[in-house]
């Protein structure tokens, strides 16, 4: 007697099918599972032994069966525990205790003790890998229905008990599928800017940032609102779209973090990790691998405060990254592409105490103190950031002064004009925003007037741009010419793009 049930296993970002197979044939009682299995799975014998036992149907520990499950392919790892219901399953199916049509079917589920079906992790990727090989049914955990609703055009039939699901694929009972989930299209945030004070110069910044995903790092004394701003800036970004909205989702479902009642992921992420992160925990890795604070930061804003006071080498190995918009992770049996499109936003103090070049008051650092403070950026990583700003401190005047509300709105509404611009222009191109083009895409679409070249031949000539930057700066500009619903850059756009470059 043998039989077959199709589940997935995933690693990193991408599922994988797996056929579990079972064959049972009298002899010395055992139940092995073969097929390069990990060590949570080894285990699995154990969870479903008990788990079929309090379903009240007959154990494997209690028959006089050698039973082997394969994992196929068997040259592939198999992590983690949703295989323990398809193996469940398979068993009963050998040893005779049910019988259905696996066809078209795609299962998985922890199990346990007591013959529960365990909330898992990943569960929209692997409904969209289902959909994808052309599956008609996803059976999965109850608590995972509605996250794997999300992926349209497959059946998602949630189960709470291992008997519930052998009893629905053996009709003795029906199961609604779930419905599809909804997407809000807007959600309240708490938005900072409008208790930002004065500081005019870096909301613009923001503005700019914001609309074309660009790379920002501001630089002031302690406590003049640098965190806050950056906060705002998360709280003036449009929503994702669908394809980006699953792209995030699909992240999150991975390690864990989704929302019960609200599974899917509308808003661009946040992260900002504390300065004392290691290098793995902000580019990812393990084994298996897992996603890093770039890759939670996919499709939104990456903040890293107090930017000089992290690892020299984990600085470093952000280069890459914000170059090529993903994070490739390889080991022994793992080469893992992790996607990694985010706005680096980072603030500096411009020495230790934070005071050097104040106005009001004076820097305690030695001079060695603060070279060595500044070292830890080094060109190559400055040179990847599109703007760079001053935040100084603000008067009494300003601080206490009130704010227009609609001054928010309208800035809102510019980012989302801005990027609508950008979503025609790149249509069919792979593309959403200015910060990612290429250098082919940089000469087609940053055409600039003839008075501008002047000012761009000085600043590179001089020095003061490398290629790299020159090309940084001219989508800024880009980006500045958008918020102005211009078709051309123009020489203020220039100059005011050179202006973040100082």
């Amino acid at each position: 007697m043998s039989s077959k049930i199709f589940s997935a296993n995933i690693i990193g970002l991408q599922s994988h099918i797996i056929e579990v197979e079972a064959e049972s044939m009298k002899g010395l009682r055992t139940f092995n599972i073969v097929g390069l299995p990990s060590k949570s799975i080894e285990e699995a014998k154990e969870r479903i032994d008990l788990a079929i036992k309090n379903s009240f149907l007959k154990r494997p520990s209690s028959e006089n069966l050698r039973t082997i499950i394969n994992l196929a392919p068997a040259d592939t790892k198999k992590e983690g525990t949703i295989l323990d219901l398809p193996i469940a399953l398979s068993y009963l199916i050998v040893s005779k205790q049910a019988r259905f049509d696996s066809a078209k079917k795609l299962i998985f589920g922890e199990l346990s003790l007591n013959g529960e079906v365990k909330k898992a992790r990943g569960a929209i990727i692997i409904a969209i890998k289902a959909k994808e090989e052309g599956f008609e049914e996803l059976i999965l955990p109850k608590e995972n229905a509605l996250e794997a609703s999300a992926v349209s055009g497959i059946k998602i039939i949630g189960v709470e008990t291992l008997n519930e699901c052998l009893a629905y694929l053996e009709k003795r009972t029906k199961i609604e599928p779930e419905k599809i989930v909804q997407r809000n299209e807007y959600e309240n945030r708490q938005n900072d800017f409008l208790w930002i004070q004065g500081q005019e110069y870096a909301k613009r910044a923001i503005e700019i940032a914001a609309s074309g995903g660009h790379n920002l790092l501001m630089e002031g004394p302690p406590g003049t609102g640098k965190t806050m701003l950056a906060k705002s800036m998360a709280g003036l970004m449009p929503n994702l779209s669908d394809d980006q909205s699953l792209e995030v989702t699909k992240i999150y479902s991975l390690i864990g973090e989704l929302k019960k009642d609200n599974p899917i992921i509308m808003i661009p992420p946040f992260r900002n990790p504390h300065h004392t992160s290691s290098e793995v925990s902000i580019l990812g890795g393990g084994n298996p691998p897992v996603p890093g604070e770039i890759t939670l930061a996919h499709r939104g804003i990456l903040f890293l405060d107090e930017f000089p006071e992290f690892h020299r080498n984990v600085l470093e190995a952000l280069r890459q990254p914000i170059e090529e918009g993903e994070v490739t992770i390889l080991r022994n049996k793992y080469k893992v592409c992790l996607p990694a499109k985010f706005t680096l936003v980072v603030a500096a103090n411009p020495c230790p105490c934070g005071f050097y070049g104040d106005s009001e008051k004076d820097c305690t650092c030695s001079s060695s103190q603060i070279q060595m403070y500044k070292r830890k950026l080094s060109g190559p990583i400055i040179d990847r950031i599109d703007m760079i700003i001053n935040v100084p401190r603000i008067k009494f005047d300003k601080l206490n002064s009130t704010n227009d509300s609609t001054a928010f709105e309208k800035i809102r509404q510019n980012i989302l004009a801005a990027r609508q611009i950008q979503l025609k222009r790149f249509a069919g191109e792979g593309i959403t925003l200015n910060s990612e083009m290429n250098i082919p895409q940089i000469k087609k679409y940053c055409q600039f007037e003839e008075d501008s070249e002047k000012l761009l031949k000085a600043a590179v000539d001089s020095g003061k741009l490398s290629p790299r930057g020159y090309h940084r700066l001219l989508k800024v500009a880009r980006t500045i010419a958008d918020l102005e619903n211009s078709k051309r850059i123009l020489l203020s756009h220039i100059s005011e793009s050179l202006a973040y470059r100082k």
